[in-house]
């Protein structure tokens, strides 16, 4: 099975490539999966350059959980980013005004997020596998994204205090019990959720409102080392500066000249020393 994933190239100053690809082989059906620019759950590519991955919490999601199934080498995976402000001839003949992701099953597209999700969870080799039944720790995840974007348009100590404490749930629960990622030592949906969104609070809770997860959050530093160790997510991830510039654009801010030249950053370090802990 070949599997592509496209993404959504954002506007840009100068026009460049309108996509970026990542392959790896197996040799079953083929799949495509677009993924564009859209504040749905579709995927974006850069606002800054058009060209790389770019900050959608979604996209990143289903490219962890299709990137694991490609290491299985259950399918091959193909990542391309498109330009939906210049869409190629192909994605506008088949797709017309259509934002991805887009997943074609031999000629069948899907286009909604959670039939995505279900087509993956049902129809793709292995992807059953990932979509771990817990109810604990779906519950613990739900609505931390909701209180990043909150402390990011109220900027206050309240909306930052309702962050930490969601943070620290999931710290408690991390420690609690005392394995790799949410459900046990084998990464499963709920991780492939989850980290993105943590990187979101990383670098754009510092950036905007100065907020920083606390050191002393020890297992939750710990589960993020874990998961900056792998090709799933380091591979998945926007930089730094399209994580930032996603939040300018939903808060009507411009960006800065010398911000479109700074040359891409990703955080992938922690703040602490594990063996200390």
């Amino acid at each position: 099975m070949q599997l592509a994933i496209t993404f959504e190239s954002c506007p840009r100053r100068r026009r460049q490539r309108s996509a970026i690809e990542n392959d790896t082989t197996s040799n079953v059906n083929l799949w495509r999966f677009w993924a564009g620019l859209t504040t749905r759950d579709k995927a974006w590519a850069s606002t800054i350059d058009g060209r790389r991955k770019g900050a959608c919490l979604f996209c990143q999601e289903y490219f962890m959980d299709l990137y694991l199934l490609a290491e299985l080498k259950t399918i091959s995976l193909k990542v391309t980013t498109v330009d939906m402000q210049k869409p190629p001839p192909d994605f506008r003949t088949n797709f017309e005004a259509t934002h991805p992701p887009i997943l074609i099953d031999n000629g069948l597209a899907i286009l909604e997020n959670d039939k995505i999700e279900r087509h993956i969870m049902k129809s793709v080799p292995g992807g059953y596998n990932l979509f771990v039944q817990d109810k604990e720790v779906a519950t613990l995840i739900e609505n931390l994204y909701s209180k990043l974007k909150l402390m990011l348009v109220k900027k206050d100590e309240n909306k930052n205090n309702a962050l930490l404490a969601h943070l620290r749930k999931i710290n408690d629960h991390l420690a609690a019990r005392g394995t790799r990622f949410l459900t046990g030592d084998t990464m499963c949906c709920f991780d492939c959720e989850l980290m993105p969104r943590l990187q979101h609070i990383r670098v754009a809770g510092k950036y905007f409102v100065d907020f920083e997860i606390p050191k002393h959050l020890t297992a939750l530093w710990r589960y993020m080392y874990h998961m900056y160790q792998l090709d799933a997510f380091t591979q998945s991830c926007p930089a730094d500066q399209d994580i930032i510039n996603h939040y300018k654009l939903q808060q009507m801010l411009k960006m800065k000249k010398h911000e479109e030249l700074e040359t891409p950053t990703f955080t992938t370090s922690i703040p602490i020393d594990l063996n200390d802990h």
